[in-house]
């Protein structure tokens, strides 16, 4: 068995006095540290700025490659021709807005995680313990739980003792006399207390590393869907909200990856940044945890930009709310609806704003306008000559 000490960083006893019940296990010691960088040659700081912007570049240049190659022609939404006769911004005009966005984004990113604390560790072991020990103090409700179904937890657990000691001690309320380890008390003497199942620290370790974390970062997509819904609605019905500033980013009647942030720079920092450091602060993530946060949101954001219906790419099916989703959001007839973006569509459906008709009609009727306009630029210039 294993030996451990009783006392933390303070010298404090810690078996369980701190939870008033000598039958649970007690936690372990611990000693902090300064956590050292992910990467050797950049802060953890400087890494959670930089790298958001480094990942869209990527992303859009990938995509760009596509595009000038013309590598999958059968998964656009639009042909190439429709890129230089729709849209309203040079491709210089995109790429200039957007590095100005991204100067604005990095100034706000670097407020915004400046006053973070340096990132310890050493304590991981004792936070696992602390939730084992809530799994050991929530089986405690089984035989009451159990008991209102009709069920005697006493009884099946003491026939199961003998065969399935660990599953009789779940039912008899999270005691299981027969798990113990040795520790070394202030004397120096070796005692023997209560220690946790295997099964306690897996679960405790799962919550720890997985579901926690999981739920820090649904819940940050929750509030970046939820803010960049109604913010982009109200520059949608405001007439000088949308005149003013969210005009611009309707110049790409053909979205394309890397025009994925051309926006009026107040919209890049109120809708895009101010968005995702909220929900960087709500969630109370990690500095690491924000750093992949804010790339996945990156990604997300260029690829719904990307100008392709791709049935290999993984962030396309995520949720229904990807390029093809956004496309029409960008088209003529679809610009009052599908405002959900980057992540879910929960929004627009809750809201009535899923835009219901064909797009396939639509198209169609956008090819016959683009061929009519061809025909007449074609006799237009006949003349001319």
């Amino acid at each position: 068995m294993a030996n451990h000490s009783f006392q933390g960083p303070s010298g404090a006893l810690l078996a369980n006095s701190t939870l008033h019940d000598t039958a649970l296990p007690p936690l372990p010691s611990y000693t902090v540290t300064p956590m050292s960088d992910l990467l050797p040659f950049i802060s953890d700081f400087w890494l959670s700025v930089v790298l958001p912007i480094v990942v869209y570049w990527i992303v859009s240049l990938f995509f760009h490659i596509a595009d000038v190659l013309d590598l999958w022609p059968q998964h656009r939404l639009h042909t190439p021709e429709e890129i230089l006769r729709r849209n309203r911004a040079s491709r210089f005009e995109v790429a200039r807005d957007v590095v100005v966005q991204q100067i604005i984004q990095m100034v706000s990113g670097a407020l915004l995680s400046a006053g973070e604390p340096v990132q310890k560790t050493g304590m991981e072991d004792y936070d696992v313990a602390v939730w084992a020990t809530r799994v050991r103090l929530a089986q405690r409700a089984l035989p009451g739980v159990l008991g209102v179904l009709g069920v005697n937890a006493t009884a099946v657990a003491e026939n199961l003792a003998g065969s399935h000691p660990l599953i009789a001690g779940a039912l008899a309320g999270g005691r299981y006399p027969f798990l113990t380890t040795e520790l070394a008390g202030p004397d120096g003497a070796v005692v023997p207390v209560p220690a946790f199942a295997g099964w306690e620290l897996l679960v405790a370790k799962a919550l720890y590393w997985a579901v926690i974390p999981g739920l820090q970062l649904l819940g940050a997509i929750v509030i970046v869907d939820t803010w960049q819904y109604f913010f982009h609605r109200l520059m949608h019905v405001n007439k000088w909200l949308y005149t003013t500033i969210h005009s611009r980013h309707h110049r790409l009647y053909v979205p394309y990856a890397y025009g994925a942030l051309y926006n009026h720079p107040l919209e890049g920092l109120f809708m895009d940044t101010l968005g995702a450091g909220l929900a960087y602060k709500v969630t109370r993530m990690s500095i690491r945890q924000g750093t992949f946060f804010f790339c996945f949101s990156t990604v997300k954001t260029v690829d719904d930009h990307c100008g392709y219906s791709l049935p290999w790419d993984p962030m396309q099916h995520i949720t229904s709310n990807n390029a093809a989703y956004h496309d029409i959001h960008h088209q003529n007839w679809g610009i009052k609806t599908n405002f959900s973006q980057p992540f879910f569509t929960f929004w627009d459906r809750i809201l009535n704003t899923v835009y219901v008709g064909s797009r396939a009609g639509k198209e169609r009727e956008r090819a016959a306008e683009l061929a009519a306009a061809a025909r007449a630029s074609a006799q237009a210039n006949g003349k001319a000559k």
